[in-house]
């Protein structure tokens, strides 16, 4: 693994507090930070989605095992240096749908307020430890081992501290993949299980968390889009479908109707441009 940018510091920081969860992130057997060198062991070369791909009738004990990871990593301490999505920030933290899927500058301030009232209204403040991308491509399967070992860690450098179930909500609102109803919602269920949760009390939070997610998954796939990677571009309806999805809990009428009045679907944002 090379990292001229400093990467590397930050996954071999991650990196031990999952292995002293018990979890299964890379071993580190060399590791400069002065030029962002490191040798890391090798988990194995499937990963969920190539597997999913060719074995799709796994997803439930694939998505199970990673939702156990989940269990495992709920109360586990993060760094102090690491980022803290408050509600603040996480409102901020959509202003790229805005400024890059909309192109409408006079969104920012509506869809950010409508964001934050939705927070205040329905996500608990606790915050928890969260890889932040956790979805099918950086998740390795490993059926040959046991427990949450069957699951190999990647790229989670960026982890940062977020409110529950953020990525709960990265696995199953995978913008990637599509993830079957029925699936979600068993590791949804299973998920509040093992955090002691009410599946019903947890609606709101999680589909507003999922929301806002989302919402920033929007404004950098379009970033990307203009930046030349275009085949991002082919994976915005399925984020747009995901947001309506989450978007359809009754809680969350006043959102959506914000989200709805200044950001276009995608079909119509490819008529206009």
């Amino acid at each position: 693994m090379v990292d001229p940018d400093g990467d590397t510091q930050r996954f071999a920081n991650v990196a031990s507090i999952l292995l002293q969860a018990g979890l299964c992130p890379p071993t580190i057997h060399m590791h400069n930070p002065d030029n962002g060198t490191m040798i890391i062991s090798d988990l194995g070369t499937i990963d969920f989605a190539q597997h999913l791909q060719k074995s799709p009738q796994d997803a439930p004990e694939l998505y199970a095992a990673a939702t156990d990871v989940l269990g495992t990593l709920h109360g586990v301490a993060g760094r102090s240096d690491q980022l803290e999505m408050t509600h603040d920030i996480a409102a901020q933290m959509i202003s790229l749908a805005s400024d890059h899927y909309a192109q409408n500058p006079r969104a920012k301030g509506p869809l950010h307020d409508a964001m934050r009232t939705a927070f205040n209204a329905h996500v608990e403040p606790q915050l928890q430890l969260c890889l932040r991308d956790y979805h099918a491509q950086n998740l390795i399967w490993r059926p040959d081992m046991a427990g949450t070992d069957r699951v190999g860690l990647l790229d989670f450098q960026d982890a940062c501290m977020a409110p529950l179930g953020y990525d709960l909500m990265s696995l199953i609102r995978d913008a990637r993949r599509d993830v079957e109803d029925d699936v979600a919602r068993n590791v949804t269920a299973q998920y509040c299980q093992l955090i002691g949760r009410d599946p019903d009390e947890m609606s709101a939070h999680l589909a507003c968390v999922g929301v806002q997610r989302n919402l920033r998954i929007l404004g950098i796939f379009a970033r990307l889009t203009e930046n030349g990677r275009q085949h991002y571009a082919a994976l915005i309806p399925r984020v747009w479908r995901y947001l309506m999805m989450d978007l359809s809990h009754p809680e969350l009428s006043e959102l959506r109707t914000c989200v709805q009045t200044f950001l276009p679907a995608p079909t119509s944002l490819e008529t206009a441009q």
